[in-house]
């Protein structure tokens, strides 16, 4: 339930903020950042009608500086947060620290394999030296064959376990490099309203995130199929963070009529997430879908585990309803132990 209030605190108003009112929210200050955040507008737009109102989110993204408030805001928020942890996530040995936790053992592995290679080694050279002088004194030919047993099963056992640690190496390294990718995403920014910019990995443990990424006209059809999925996607904790990478700002038209300002409400918290540095997104995301082998250009869509983890990905609109049937719900009698039901990592 602490999660849940945080998760309210962050995405908007809810009724646990009434009775979770004590809690901290860390506010990482982008002014830190090297690259000139991007502010997203957000404008409605009200269409008079007798039968319905609609608006719509525009949002656009500029290089403008921070004001002087928004500095004075994010350094008060940075005396009150957890500094420590802070700069652990920006250090480059938090992949490594979350690769130990993840696999305690590997090291351990890797140093007897090491020692049993060593020690192969050491048995194959003396078998050698041995067979040199048994080959050069006809008194001890004899002894040939055993040398030569031996020796052989020196050699296996220190191929064997010479492949043992490179595989594990090749193991290591890449969970490393998947681990600092996903620390590279947890930093990047976004804003949650006009007021409030957090980093990704404050939403681990209270959402999670789908990224959208591509054109202007894919965000709205991916914002469109959403639709009859939203109360089911809130009470999974699913947040979208819609990226267009045409240079168009999509405007999100949202329904005001009175029969439709309950959903309409739940939409906007659905979708009221959006990136801030852009070109820090874009590079991230480049770097995603070169690994990938998918072009540049192609619509995307990344989605990610409560504990900031990608769980899956691929070409085209998000599968909505597959979210729906797989997650879990983040609160009732079933969410504690279901957390961690998120899926395999990719």
């Amino acid at each position: 339930m602490a999660s849940m209030a945080q998760f309210c605190y962050i995405i908007g108003p809810s009724n646990l903020r009434q009775k979770y009112s004590s809690f901290r929210f860390c506010f990482q200050n982008p002014v830190y950042r090297k690259n000139a955040p991007s502010n997203i507008s957000t404008r409605f737009h009200a269409k008079p009608s007798s039968v319905s109102v609609s608006s719509s989110i525009v949002c656009s993204a500029a290089n403008k500086p921070s004001s002087s408030s928004q500095v004075r805001e994010g350094e008060e928020d940075m005396e009150q947060g957890n500094v420590e942890d802070y700069f652990l996530l920006r250090g480059s040995s938090a992949a490594k620290i979350r690769s130990e936790v993840l696999s305690p053992f590997r090291s351990v592995r890797m140093f007897f394999y090491l020692t049993f290679i060593a020690s192969g080694s050491l048995g194959g050279l003396i078998a050698t030296t041995q067979l040199i002088s048994s080959l050069t004194n006809p008194a001890r030919s004899s002894e040939v064959p055993d040398i030569l047993t031996g020796l052989g099963i020196d050699i296996g056992a220190v191929s064997i376990f010479a492949f043992l640690y490179f595989r594990e190496n090749t193991a290591k390294n890449a969970q490393l490099a998947r681990l600092s990718r996903e620390e590279s995403l947890s930093n990047l920014k976004l804003r949650v309203n006009q007021n409030k910019i957090i980093s990704v990995s404050s939403l681990r443990g209270i959402a999670r995130l789908v990224i959208c990424s591509g054109p202007a006209s894919f965000i709205l059809e991916s914002f469109k199929l959403s639709e009859p999925f939203t109360e089911s996607l809130l009470e999974r904790g699913v947040l979208v963070v819609p990226f267009a990478t045409d240079g168009n700002s999509p405007s999100l038209d949202f329904d005001e009529s009175e029969d439709m300002k309950e959903i309409t409400e739940k939409r906007k918290r659905l979708w009221q997430l959006a990136p801030v540095y852009v070109s820090e997104w874009t590079e991230w995301l480049d770097e995603q879908k070169k690994l990938a082998g998918i072009s540049p250009e192609s619509p995307v869509y990344l989605s990610l585990r409560l504990d900031g983890r990608v769980r899956g990905s691929g070409v085209g609109f998000p599968p909505w309803n597959a979210l729906v049937a797989q997650l879990p719900p983040v609160k009732g009698l079933w969410s504690g132990l279901l957390d961690g039901m998120d899926g395999r990592v990719l």
